[in-house]
């Protein structure tokens, strides 16, 4: 297990973004084989079904689990990163997963860029890159609309509370990607595909945007969630089935307490014994050897310090006086709207205020370089990237919104610890 862990991480720094970003910081997504967009496929070999756009995972990974699968189980825990994993793994030796382990695989693979649930989810769920898709970050510059939106909650970026969404402006979720949805290619593929989300976001415009033909799930809580797909394998044993978990509890903690908090190894612990619990020690034993597991995440999270007042652009009006409008994208992979005449004194201005503590890079070279991953490039890809990408080094960041800052971990960006996720995968 170790040595595979190694071989791959190897594979993964061997391959910088210092090609185009002088960073050797950075991680490279490795979207032909290393990263979360080839699990679609990957799924798809195990459940026999063809056709995906993207590669499957290397075949280091995927040999030792291949068989006979009629249940493919997506587990994305939202924030876990690979380095939190191998952590809380060597720091508890009685979770459920190193039982796993003993007939599975454990190794890091890469996120999308943007590092990010909106971007990161519609590249799982449709089987295509962000340049692809156009999901370019959790907030977004929409020119259609004439609009910065939210890329979750589908309205403007600077509306809270309920109400004003984006259907007013004629924006409808069912339609706004280019792309399909991997609902329909397993589906072909005689395959059925269920979604488990908490209720609150089942039927959100996230997930309306691909998941609209997939068989949907509400659940409220963990032990919810794994006797839902407990009694959906044994109520239906006949039909091969695509089955996506999803957990966003362990993301919302690390945001707030920060991903290496006592808190956020809790909520694993707390996470992983109901999937233990409800789900493993209950699941009929028939039904056990024609499952397979995957354990995954969209992204990790890096700890950053909210008190810092100097990362506040409201702190720097020279600054935001040279743009057309606040940043868009993430708060650690920023896209900047300039000025007619203003690109040379903001990259000074970000020179001398944050010393080495941003990466600057071309929206055209990023796209053409492939960091966005592969594909057609979507036709309104520039628009939403502007004028200017802001790459985050160390745990800097930007923080723009008209509201006090709650954020301590985040991600977005190209740190090992935003990009490295797990992926592990056993047949039960």
């Amino acid at each position: 297990m170790t040595k595979l862990i190694k071989k791959t991480y190897k594979g993964i720094a061997d391959n910088p973004l210092h090609l185009f970003t002088q960073d050797e910081r950075f991680i490279s997504p490795q979207y032909d084989g290393l990263s979360i967009l080839n699990i679609p496929a990957s799924a798809g070999e195990m459940l026999k079904v063809p056709g995906f756009s993207s590669p499957p995972l290397q075949p280091d990974l995927l040999d030792p689990v291949l068989g006979e699968i009629q249940n493919v189980i997506v587990i994305l825990v939202d924030a876990l990163g690979f380095h939190q994993l191998e952590k809380w793994l060597k720091e508890d030796k009685s979770i459920i997963w190193h039982s796993l382990l003993k007939q599975g695989v454990l190794a890091p693979i890469t996120s999308i860029s943007p590092s990010t649930t909106c971007a990161a989810i519609t590249s799982l769920w449709t089987d295509s890159s962000a340049a692809k898709h156009g999901i370019m970050g959790y907030e977004m510059w929409l020119k259609e609309y004439g609009v910065s939106a939210n890329m979750i909650e589908h309205k403007p970026i600077t509306y809270r509370g309920g109400g004003g969404n984006l259907s007013l402006a004629g924006f409808d979720p069912e339609t706004f990607l280019p792309v399909g949805s991997i609902t329909d290619q397993f589906s072909t593929g005689g395959v059925d595909v269920h979604a488990f989300q908490h209720h609150s976001i089942i039927n959100s415009g996230l997930s309306r945007m691909f998941m609209k033909d997939a068989n949907r799930h509400p659940i409220g809580t963990a032990s919810d969630l794994w006797i839902g797909i407990r009694e959906l394998i044994e109520s239906h044993p006949e039909t091969r089935k695509y089955i996506w978990a999803y957990w966003g509890s362990l993301d919302s903690i690390s945001h707030l307490h920060g991903p290496e908090s006592e808190r956020a190894k809790a909520e694993l612990q707390t996470f992983s014994r109901a999937f233990e619990q409800y789900f493993l020690d209950e699941l009929n034993p028939n039904f056990k050897k024609d499952t397979l597991i995957i354990l995954t995440a969209d992204h990790g999270q890096i700890t950053t310090d909210r008190e810092d007042q100097h990362f506040n652009l409201s702190s720097h009006p020279a600054f935001t006086e040279m743009l057309h409008m606040l940043p868009t994208g993430e708060n650690r992979l920023a896209f900047l709207y300039i000025k007619p005449g203003k690109t040379e004194a903001v990259k000074e201005y970000i020179q001398a205020e944050w010393p080495e503590q941003f990466t600057l890079i071309d929206p055209e070279a990023a796209v053409n370089a492939g960091l966005f991953g592969p594909g057609e490039v979507h036709p309104g890809i520039y628009d939403r990237l502007g004028d200017l990408i802001a790459a985050a080094r160390g745990n800097a960041f930007w923080w723009w919104a008209s509201k006090d800052n709650p954020l301590i971990g985040r991600h977005g960006g190209l740190s090992e610890e935003e990009m490295l996720v797990p992926f592990l995968a056993a047949k039960l």
